[in-house]
């Protein structure tokens, strides 16, 4: 017996089906089983004490203060206060650091900001602060805390009680609130024991400093409440102080209160303390691909002059400047293709290259040269005036921008990327080494043996139960793989003290906290397995590369695992202390052809369905009209029909 039309079409569909749902059960198997072991395991505890970057903060800060002339000093016979740098400049939009406050200490997450000049941290008692990294500072869990009674050197209360502080910055943030004065410890780096300094306890914030991660703010610029001059005036440092901030998709960096022996070839330039009362430059060219732009020197001397600011990510030029800086290089790059920004609501200028180049920027773009008044120069490699595009692989966007009619050359940090940049401040001058920033203490040569940092016991504000050890002088005792390894992902173990009946409700939260201390996002932050063993839980843990890629790079595996395993992750105090009982660090599994091109085949049948589908229809209602309204032939009898009476 011959098939109808619509048996056939139900007999197609159903082994269209059959094949789809065994391909999909060959997938799940496949991906189930991976074939890569882990390449390294550790179980060896130790400490790191990093860098910190936060939410985009773009102005430069303004000061009433003005400079103080200092006395010169033996700064080499002076201790220094090493600390680590975090986050990513274009990521986050700065860089910050710890300082621990109070006794005991609590800790803060502070961007480094050489344009301002106040220290401030949210104060418990505020009620128009955003919510930050840390709890906001208490000064009734300080022994030491005492506020700042009115005089004639500070702005009072309307009470005429306390002394004040308010400051507004060109974004239209603000920040307001009390000044107080209490220990102020570095971090275990640090050679300089915990000195007191005066600090701004905030009352209000505004704008991006209600929003961001951030805690704060770390005043290094010139002024009477910036830190950098509280201890200069207290004798413990020298006039003087460096930042070196990592490269391109790496964050992180190094900071030094005080002074250290620099290298030889470090480039020097003047800056002058009564020009402005930023830290400006004596900028007189620039060059790209070792071409002068036709510009004259005065350019770079309008207003403030040549300001460096570490507040700021990127770099603004004068309006002539800027397009003698975009014409240039849109002339050595006339053979790539531009395209639109990653954010449609800015004009960036952007380029598109071959993805192969991704990794080595260098390799298409020029460098660019800044060219000083004492006639040494500054070389700028693509990272320091490029930003990768986010939505787009192997393109690359300028980091320079006009800065509207405001004459002032602003040089954010974005410029000194990979750049050791020391403000010498006791002899006018700045200078500039370019280096590796994640490696700058094994490149200088030197060794350190701090002593550990207060006492931290009862603190609200760090994670009990782990005390602080001398950072490591020799290399660590950890190695990863090479460089063309892909890491797939990272796996670690911990045990907490605390019973995971009170643990499970927030685990959420934790899986935030180790994101934040691992300075990657919550979604590549995952928890593998659970198990209670009495009073402790004993979790692991896997660390995944973020949605717009698909492995994670050798550099960030090694700050991750540096973190790990220098034990410095900290939690607040519901956490209770952890333990780390090993790492692993796995490569990127290695799919099969069916892994790689499911997704094609998968629309593949999916449109084949499709199609067999309509056409099965379209069988099926000719079938059903030919049955409806049969063909008679013309000389056919036909019944004769009986008429109805009326």
């Amino acid at each position: 017996m011959a098939a109808t039309p619509s048996h056939l079409i139900s007999t197609s569909i159903s082994i269209i089906l059959l094949i789809f749902s065994s391909l999909m059960e060959f997938l799940v198997l496949a991906s189930a089983n991976p074939t890569s072991p882990a390449l390294l395991l550790h179980s060896l505890p130790a400490m790191v004490l990093p860098l910190y970057l936060s939410t985009p903060n773009s102005s430069s800060r303004t000061s009433s203060n003005p400079r103080r002339l200092l006395q010169r000093s033996e700064s080499l016979n002076r201790p220094n206060a090493r600390m680590r740098l975090y986050d990513d400049l274009l990521r986050n939009g700065y860089y910050t650091t710890r300082l621990w406050i109070g006794t005991p200490p609590q800790r803060f997450a502070l961007i480094v900001d050489t344009g301002s000049t106040v220290t401030y941290v949210p104060c418990a008692s505020c009620e128009m602060c955003g919510r930050h990294q840390d709890p906001k500072f208490d000064p009734e869990e300080s022994s030491t805390y005492k506020a700042v009674k009115c005089n004639i050197d500070c702005t009072c209360d309307s009470d005429k009680v306390n002394c004040i502080y308010e400051r507004q910055y060109a974004e239209m943030s603000t920040s307001s609130g009390v000044l107080g004065e209490d220990l102020v410890s570095f971090g275990n780096q640090s050679e300089l024991a915990p000195q007191r300094a005066v600090f701004g306890c905030e009352n209000l914030e505004t704008g991006d400093l209600y929003s961001q991660h951030a805690d704060g703010i770390m005043g290094l610029g010139r002024g009477d409440l910036s830190v950098v001059d509280q201890l200069v005036d207290k004798g413990v440092i020298s006039d003087s102080f460096s930042l070196c901030y990592g490269g391109m998709d790496i964050g992180g960096g190094s900071m030094v209160l005080g002074g250290f022996t620099t290298p030889s070839d470090m480039v020097f330039t003047h800056s002058n303390p009564v020009r402005s009362p930023y830290y400006n430059l004596d900028l007189k060219e620039v060059h790209i691909a070792g071409k002068r732009l036709s510009l004259n020197p005065s350019v770079f001397d309008g207003k403030h002059g040549t300001v460096l600011d570490s507040g700021t990510t990127y770099a603004y030029l004068p309006e002539a400047a800027f397009l003698a800086f975009k014409d240039g290089i849109m002339k050595e790059l006339s053979s790539l293709k531009q395209i639109r920004g990653p954010d449609p609501n800015y004009n960036d200028i952007c380029f598109s290259t071959d993805e192969s180049e991704v990794s080595h920027p260098s390799d298409t773009f020029p460098t660019v040269d800044m060219v000083f008044g004492s006639g040494k120069k500054l070389t700028l490699s693509p990272e320091n005036y490029l930003f990768r595009h986010s939505k787009v692989r192997g393109a690359y966007c300028l980091g320079v921008f006009q800065n509207g009619k405001d004459p002032t050359t602003l040089l954010g940090g974005i410029v000194v990327r990979n750049t050791l940049v020391t403000y010498d401040r006791e002899n006018s001058k700045i200078g500039f080494w370019k280096t590796n920033c994640s490696e700058l203490w094994e490149r200088l040569h030197e060794s350190v043996s701090p002593p550990a940092m207060p006492p931290a016991s009862g603190d609200k504000n760090s994670t009990p139960g782990v005390t602080p050890t001398l950072a490591p002088t020799g290399a660590p005792p950890y190695v990863l793989p090479g460089r063309d390894l892909q890491i797939g992902k990272i796996t670690f173990d911990m045990s907490l003290n605390i019973s995971y009946s009170d643990l499970k409700p927030h685990i959420t939260e934790l899986a935030e906290f180790i994101a934040q201390e691992l300075e990657v996002n919550t979604s590549q932050v995952h928890m593998l397995k659970f198990a209670a063993n009495r009073n402790d839980s004993l979790i692991s843990w896997a660390v995944f590369p973020a949605d717009s890629t698909d492995s994670i790079s050798n550099t960030t595996a090694a700050v991750i695992v540096a973190r790990l395993a220098e034990h410095r992750l900290q939690f607040p105090v519901m956490f209770g202390s952890y333990e780390l009982l090993g790492w692993r660090v796995e490569p990127k599994e290695k799919r099969s052809w069916w892994q790689r091109s499911y997704v094609v085949v998968l629309s593949i049948l999916g449109i084949l369905v499709i199609a067999l589908s309509v056409v099965g229809l379209w069988f099926l209602l000719r079938h059903r009209q030919r049955t409806v309204n049969p063909y008679k032939p013309v000389n056919a009898a036909v019944p004769e029909q009986e008429l109805q009476p009326l």
